[in-house]
């Protein structure tokens, strides 16, 4: 990490292609013809969003997808039921299979830095999950999001579906296997905005710029207060809220912030 560029193109991440510039790193899952992934794609997303959330030249994450037919079209059907080999694999991984598809999905939730997801085309199955597990979500005007498990003798992620929907529409998707357009899931809260696929990546690059403009203590201790009182009772969650605001004090970005703020000039963050 630290330089501007290329961070990872190479034959261990196959399924993924890095950059990062100002701050902003984009993750590109380019697996042809529509971006279904495998077991070795969910390794390929823990080790890409660990390393870079460990990488304090990085403040905020675009996560998309190459072309246009599919931001993920789940996970890739003829993988499903193939054993891989075992000696290729960590032992986590030949006890419980099914964990790489967790591990992968925290990678992006626990992601120490903000990850915007700008979704190109479709999102279903692990698609939709992967899109929940990202902090703001922009979208294609093409894209749509599904969970059609139940029809391919599978189920899905519910939980994350209803982190994005109400009980009973997460139900009704969930269900019917239906998707429903960019435009529902605006509507209802869940996505920012939905533009033409052509200006999606600068829409989704210039909001991960104007939060990388932020103080990276206050952001990456932000998102770890949010994580931790998402689902806490409120009397409990603001409480853990102020003791976030007391540790963010004790650090000079604190204090300049403030002082940025007053003299009305743009804040200089030094790490400390």
């Amino acid at each position: 990490g630290g330089a501007d560029g290329v961070l990872c193109e190479d034959p261990a991440v196959p399924d993924l292609h890095v950059e990062l510039a100002d701050h902003v790193a984009t993750v590109e899952l380019d697996r042809p013809p529509v971006n279904a992934i495998t077991r070795a794609t969910m390794r390929e997303i823990t080790e890409v969003f660990t390393r870079l959330g460990a990488d304090r030249e990085v403040r905020a994450i675009v996560f998309t997808a190459a072309g246009e037919r599919a931001f993920m079209a789940g996970v890739d059907l003829r993988s499903v039921g193939q054993e891989e080999d075992p000696d290729a694999l960590p032992a986590a991984y030949v006890l419980d299979p099914p964990r790489a598809a967790r591990d992968a999905m925290w990678s992006i939730t626990d992601c120490p830095v903000p990850v915007v997801a700008a979704v190109n085309g479709p999102a279903l199955g692990a698609g939709l999950a992967f899109a929940a597990c990202c902090d703001i979500i922009v979208a294609a005007e093409s894209a749509t999001f599904g969970a059609p498990e139940i029809d391919v003798g599978l189920l899905g992620a519910s939980a994350h579906l209803s982190t994005l929907v109400g009980r009973h529409k997460a139900r009704e998707l969930y269900f019917t296997g239906e998707a429903v357009p960019a435009s529902e899931l605006w509507r209802l809260g869940a996505v920012r905005s939905v533009v033409p696929v052509a200006q999606l990546r600068d829409e989704a690059t210039a909001l991960a710029r104007s939060l990388a403009a932020k103080s990276p203590i206050a952001l990456r201790l932000a998102k770890e207060a949010m994580n931790r009182v998402e689902d806490l009772p409120l009397k409990d969650a603001y409480r853990t809220e102020q003791d976030y605001t007391a540790r963010l004090l004790g650090f000079e970005d604190a204090q300049e912030a403030r002082q940025a703020y007053l003299e009305k000039r743009d804040p200089e963050w030094r790490w400390r």
